[in-house]
């Protein structure tokens, strides 16, 4: 080997053979730079290999490479969000009840509730109507409802993932919530096992339960069950209920346009309700049927025929108002039967007739007077003299306001409570002929003022709750004492908390209507206390009775000398004082007015020997009315419904025949006491003689009384 030659490129090296062959050169490779070496290639070196072999892969190459790594990451993906998803149904149904548990719950018992002629009133439960299998059915009436509800119901496993994606996009479209997803077979799960609140948690045990529904039920069990207890408005669980509260009929019996219309209440039973909103209801019918006939449940003439088909709902028993019955009725059944686990028939008191009258009497009286004098809401209870309830009216209207005022509702009665100060008052000694002096009182410090703002002076009993006058109630009040008018509340049926103070006397503890309809049947039946009822036999439908009422109540509350005197004293305040409106022809008739403070309620109880009614007028939230009194809407409402429920019943007396003497008969000198008109008002004041002090003379004899005693109290 020599040494290189002088001009000998660097990196090459040239050998010689023998000395006499050609001289060899070799040239080194120069090597690729190692990345982060610091050092840059010469600008004219050439590509490496791996860079060659990347430029002629070209765009499949690159594009292959970039699909494995979606499908990689993809799977990544998938098996975690796997894994969360099973770990999150797992977490969910820990919290679910061990699945050996999990059962269908039995049917609840049906309460079937009758009029006392055999009319069905309301069918009453949890589930309500006769349980019907699928080949009960018009085969319409299933196919509505999976064309609306479900289409796809005979190919999902109980989860419809389209149907969620669907929803999932028209609601973000939306930007709120317009469609849930649900299918059939889950809104079955969430009816049957859990509450309705709205949360994530609910909605995953909602998806459990459904799967778990499909695998332990047939398609068609699962849709039986479904129609036999799904909730379509008005109180009605069950196609069958439903079909008999809209259209009056079994659903074995609807037709094509009928059952297109009870498909249509499952998006909101109370919006597309055919007896609340009938322009909804067609709408949404329509929209069911050509859902029917685009999936091909039926035909063109199908189709046709069931839209010229008119949707005629029946109405209510009495408007609507049956529903009040029904509602007391079920919330009494568990006093007599205890919890109900057969279906049961309830006989009540109830005539529909006078449900009717009464539902009526409530209704036009407020919409003939309501707004004029400011009031919203009325009640209407009328009983039996023995407390039979023969019709009971809580509302307006039950649609809109299922409160029942008739039986739940408290309000102050006003001077409608002032009987039972009298009465205390007769059985303290006083007679109706007894006066006192109307005039400015303070007791207490407490100074009650007359309505009219006027004082009469000396009046008779008889007068003075004849006109309702407020001095002379709370003096009796204070003679007999507050406690002593509770307990003759109490014992004639009261059984509201009573404030025993001197305004006990103007009715400012608060009282319920039925129970001071109640309490006035006694003066009706001759002074035997009643106990109101509605129920009067529960039996099973196979015949047995499980209950039967059998008694009038307590027995006797009033001492029937008493009773006279009370039902004469009543009387003139129907006829002459501020009850007169209530007057009905030919009838003798009792009764008294109450308003309360501020006008914020009106009353008007009274009754014959045959019936005994209560009305109440008045704001739920208890604001003034416009003037309303016990003598205008409910008088007015009271005679409206007597005159007509007592056509056709035999003409007879109130119990007692005491007859009021007026003390000016009595003595040579006429008797200076206030009297009023034919009219109700006064016509005038009695003026002291003389010596300040008013003359009467006596009436009966009272031995351990003396004669000023008897008639002025001391």
């Amino acid at each position: 080997m020599v040494a290189a030659k002088p001009g000998t490129k660097s990196g090459e090296s040239r050998t010689a053979g023998n000395g006499s062959g050609p001289t060899i050169i070799r040239r080194k490779v120069a090597q690729p730079k190692r990345a982060g070496s610091g050092k840059r290639a010469p600008s004219g070196s050439r590509r490496t290999p791996t860079a060659r072999r990347a430029r002629r892969r070209g765009f499949f190459p690159t594009f292959g490479r970039v699909v494995r790594g979606i499908v990689y990451w993809s799977v990544v993906v998938t098996i975690i969000g796997a894994a969360g998803t099973a770990g999150l149904i797992g977490y969910y149904w820990s919290k679910l009840p061990p699945t050996a548990e999990w059962t269908l719950p039995e049917r609840p018992a049906n309460v079937r509730i009758l009029a006392a002629n055999g009319t069905l009133i309301s069918n009453r439960a949890d589930t309500v109507g006769q349980t019907l299998s699928l080949d009960d059915m018009p085969p319409y009436l299933p196919e509505a409802v999976i064309a609306i509800e479900d289409r796809r119901y005979h190919w999902h496993f109980g989860v419809d993932p389209i149907g969620l994606a669907r929803a999932m996009v028209a609601n973000v479209r939306a930007g709120r919530i317009v469609q849930g997803g649900s299918t059939l077979t889950q809104q079955l799960a969430k009816n049957l096992f859990l509450t309705p609140e709205r949360s994530f948690e609910r909605k995953v045990q909602e998806v459990i339960l459904a799967v778990w529904l499909e695998a332990s039920l047939s398609k068609d069990e699962i849709l039986e069950l479904y129609l036999n207890r799904v909730y379509l408005g008005a109180g009605a669980y069950g196609v069958d209920a439903a079909s008999h509260r809209y259209f009056g009929k079994s659903a074995r019996n609807i037709n094509l346009a009928e059952a297109a219309a009870l498909a249509a209440l499952l998006k909101a039973p109370s919006h597309y309700s055919p007896t609340a909103n009938p322009e909804a209801t067609e709408a949404r019918t329509q929209l069911v049927l050509a859902a029917m006939h685009e999936q091909g449940y039926i035909d063109d003439r199908e189709a046709s025929l069931a839209l010229s088909q008119d949707v005629r709902p029946v109405r209510d028993v009495a408007g609507g108002s049956g529903r009040y019955v029904a509602d007391w009725v079920t919330a009494e059944l568990p006093r007599y039967v205890g919890a109900l686990t057969r279906d049961v028939i309830v006989d009540t008191t109830i005539d529909l007739r006078l449900q009717t009258l009464a539902a009526g009497a409530v209704t036009t009286t407020l919409g003939d007077l309501g707004a004029e004098r400011g009031v919203s809401q009325g009640a209407f209870i009328a009983m039996d003299p023995y407390g039979g309830v023969r019709a009971l009216v809580g509302g307006k209207d039950y649609a809109s306001s299922p409160f029942n005022r008739a039986v739940d509702a408290r309000r102050q009665p006003g001077s409608s409570f002032k009987p039972f100060v009298y009465l205390t008052a007769l059985e303290h000694g006083l007679i109706p002929e007894s006066v006192r002096i109307d005039q400015p009182v303070s007791i207490k410090g407490w100074r009650p003022e007359n309505y009219t703002r006027q004082h009469l002076g000396p009046v008779t009993l008889q007068s003075a709750l004849a006109l309702s006058l407020n001095t002379v109630s709370a003096q009796l009040a204070a003679e007999v004492g507050p406690a002593e008018i509770a307990a003759t509340a109490r014992r004639l049926g009261v059984a509201s908390p009573l404030m025993a103070t001197p305004s006990i006397a103007l009715g400012t503890s608060e009282v319920g209507l039925l129970e001071m309809t109640g309490a006035f049947a006694s003066f009706a039946n001759g002074g035997n206390g009643v106990i109101p009822h509605v129920i009067r036999r529960i039996r099973t439908v196979d015949g047995e009775v499980l209950y039967e009422r059998s008694g009038n109540g307590p027995g006797p509350v009033i001492h029937p000398v008493h009773v006279g005197m009370m039902n004469g004293m009543l009387r003139d305040a129907l006829e002459r004082g501020t009850g007169k409106r209530a007057i009905v022809p030919g009838w003798p008739a009792a009764g008294k007015t109450g308003t309360s403070q501020d006008f914020r309620d009106a009353w008007f109880i009274g009754y014959t020997a045959t019936l005994v009614a209560g009305v109440w007028f008045g704001n739920d939230d208890s604001t003034p009315t416009k003037k309303a009194a016990g003598g205008n809407l409910p008088a007015v409402a009271w005679q409206r419904f007597m005159s007509t429920a007592l056509e056709g019943m035999v003409v007879a007396d109130l119990p007692g025949n005491y007859r009021f003497r007026d003390p000016a008969n009595f003595v040579d000198e006429p008797t200076p006491v206030a009297t009023i008109g034919d009219d109700g008002e006064f016509l005038f004041p009695a003026p002291p003689d003389a010596s300040g002090s008013v003359a009467a003379g006596p009436v009966h004899e009272e031995p351990r009384r003396g004669f000023f005693r008897r008639l002025f109290g001391g």
